[in-house]
């Protein structure tokens, strides 16, 4: 019964899946009760997400929903549990906030290991949902002309063994690390991270997309398993998806339409999902299509699965 659960973003989505889809499945007096302590929660969320106290009728309202709700969501977690800290891929900002609703504080950091692992992180004190935090003590933080994340500290590296040609390539004479991450910094020094660098897809019209973004927010639905969109000088971006374990076939081709619609909903023409395919599967470890911290391998992906690539632009 862990008290800070250290986690790659996957465990936290499946646990998302299983609560979003526990609560849709509720009627009668227990739905509603779902959704007075949801509207509860939102409400104390957006306070504490403010900076600002909750008011005290507002902080028995919620106490209440604790240990109605929350409760139940919090048992998965252990009795011990305090926060969450997610790393190793982006978590989608819906999902931490749907966490944050039930009062289970999920915490986005942010490094590498050619930095000795951490560069940024939120706290409890200063978190800001959708960023992966500010720069830990002793780290400095710079954003490249071409929008990549820069890093010095002394925990960065030396370089790579017997490698000098790849040392230079990510580190310079100035002690600067090229993380290969597109982000933006903040005035208050939160760092957002876009995607990687070699991730971006370059449309045939010539229009950069960062394909996490969007397979971030189709796997907020309880109906998805996995996402992977492609359109790399391609006319336009698509998308590959695989179904939560149990989910029905029967009528999703309009349950996906649905959530794909959800999804382009107020991004630009460009960066929007024009077709998708459900494959027969999950990604697998097994066949190679997953690291070991539950990361798409893209390229391994894309190559199992070129046939369904290429229907989708035929």
């Amino acid at each position: 019964q862990p008290t800070v659960l250290p986690s790659v973003p996957r465990v936290y989505e499946k646990i998302h899946s299983a609560v979003a889809a526990k609560f849709d499945e509720a009627t009668g007096v227990k739905r509603r009760l779902i959704r007075w302590a949801l509207r509860v929660g939102r409400r104390v969320s957006e306070l504490r997400q403010a900076g600002r106290p909750v008011p005290w009728p507002l902080a028995v309202q919620h106490g209440l929903a604790n240990r109605l709700v929350y409760s139940k969501v919090k048992d998965r977690l252990g009795a011990r549990f305090r926060v969450g800290v997610s790393g190793g891929a982006p978590l989608a900002r819906e999902v931490i906030e749907f966490f944050h609703v039930l009062d289970v504080l999920i915490l986005e950091a942010y490094g590498l290991t050619e930095c000795t692992s951490g560069a940024t992180g939120n706290r409890r004190d200063a978190f800001r949902f959708g960023t992966v935090g500010q720069a830990l003590p002793g780290t400095e933080l710079r954003i490249a002309e071409d929008g990549e994340v820069l890093i010095r500290s002394d925990t960065v590296f030396a370089g790579y063994y017997k490698d000098e040609a790849a040392t230079r390539e990510v580190l310079g004479d100035d002690g600067w690390l090229h993380s290969g991450d597109i982000g933006e910094l903040d005035d208050d020094g939160f760092l957002t991270i876009t995607d990687r660098k070699k991730d971006i897809l370059v449309t045939a019209g010539g229009k950069n997309v960062a394909p996490q973004n969007l397979e971030n927010a189709l796997k907020t639905s309880p109906l998805i398993s996995q996402a992977l969109v492609v359109g790399d000088r391609r006319p336009f971006v698509a998308a590959l998806v695989t179904l939560e374990e149990g989910v029905p076939r029967e009528g999703i081709e309009e349950k996906v339409q649905a959530l794909v619609d959800q999804v382009n909903r107020n991004r630009s023409r460009f960066e929007q999902i024009k077709h998708f395919a459900i494959l027969p599967r999950d990604f697998s470890a097994d066949e190679g299509e997953i690291t070991p911290t539950l990361k798409l391998k893209r390229r391994v992906c894309q190559e199992h699965f070129a046939a369904e690539i290429e229907a989708l632009y035929a």
